[in-house]
C-alpha cells in the first residue's frame, strides 16, 4: 500500500469498488432472461474471486516490483484477463445473449461510478500519487460521463430521448474512457511511460488501487461496449 496516503482516499476507493460490483450484479439481476438472473450469483461470487486475486497480486507487490519489465505485469495478470473475458463474451452466442439480455437503462446509469472515481484520482494527485494530467484539473474529462450519466438513464425511462442521441453519447463516453485509460498507461513507470517523470502513475500498482484498472474499468468498457451493441441492433 502506498505510505503517507490518507485512508480516507482509500477507504472511499474501496467503498466505489464495493458500489461497483453491486450495481454491475443489480444489473443483472434487472436482465429479461430467467437463466441469467438464476446465474446472478455466480457471476457476482465470480467477481468478488477476482477482485480478491488482484488484491491478493497487489499486496504481494506482483505489479509494483520490476517495474521495468514489459509488458507490465498488471497487464498480463490484471488487464488482459478482464479484456478477453469481454472478447469471450462477444464472440460467444451465449455471451451475447447475456449482453443483449441486459437492461439499456441500468448499463448507462453504472457510469454513475465514475464520479467518485474522478474525486478520488483528484486526491491521488493531491499526494503525489498520479499526476495532474490524469485529473479533470488536466486531461482526464471523464466525470462528463458519470454526471450526465443519471440524465441519460432517466430520459431512457421516461422515453424522452432518442436512441440516437444516446448512442452518441455512449460513443463520446467511450472515447473520454479511451483517453484516460492511454493516458494513465503512458504514465505509469515502465518501459514505454511517456508523460509524467516527474509525478508519475504509481497508485495503480497498489492496493486498492489496482481495482481501478482490472475491475472498474473493465466493467465501464464492457458496459459502453453492452450499450453500443444493443443500440446499433434495435434502431429506432
Amino acid at each position: 500500500m502506498l505510505e503517507k496516503l490518507p485512508l480516507y482516499i482509500s477507504i472511499v476507493f474501496g467503498l466505489t469498488t464495493v458500489f461497483t460490483l453491486l450495481l454491475f450484479f443489480w444489473t443483472i439481476k434487472k436482465s429479461n432472461s430467467q437463466l441469467v438472473k438464476q446465474n446472478a450469483v455466480k457471476i457476482l461470487i465470480g467477481l468478488i474471486l477476482w477482485l480478491v486475486i488482484q488484491a491478493v497480486l497487489t499486496l504481494q507487490n506482483v505489479y509494483s516490483d520490476h517495474i521495468d519489465l514489459f509488458p507490465p505485469t498488471i497487464l498480463i495478470f490484471g488487464i488482459l484477463p478482464a479484456l478477453l473475458a469481454i472478447m469471450g463474451l462477444f464472440l460467444a452466442e451465449n455471451g451475447r445473449q447475456f449482453i443483449d439480455s441486459l437492461p439499456l437503462v441500468n448499463v448507462t446509469f453504472l457510469n454513475i461510478i465514475r464520479i467518485p472515481v474522478e474525486l478520488v484520482l483528484f486526491w491521488l494527485f493531491l499526494n503525489e500519487a498520479l499526476p495532474e494530467l490524469m485529473t479533470f484539473e488536466g486531461s482526464n474529462f471523464d466525470i462528463f460521463a458519470g454526471i450526465s450519466a443519471p440524465l441519460i438513464a432517466y430520459a431512457l425511462t421516461r422515453g424522452s430521448i432518442s436512441r440516437k442521441v444516446v448512442l452518441i453519447w455512449n460513443f463520446i463516453c467511450l472515447a473520454l474512457l479511451i483517453n484516460i485509460v492511454a493516458i494513465a498507461f503512458l504514465s505509469a513507470p515502465s518501459p514505454v511511460q511517456q508523460f509524467a517523470f516527474e509525478q508519475p502513475n504509481i497508485a495503480i500498482l497498489h492496493f486498492p488501487f489496482s481495482w481501478l484498472p482490472t475491475f472498474i474499468v473493465p466493467v465501464v468498457l464492457f458496459g459502453h461496449l453492452t450499450s453500443i451493441r444493443q443500440l446499433l441492433k434495435y434502431r429506432d
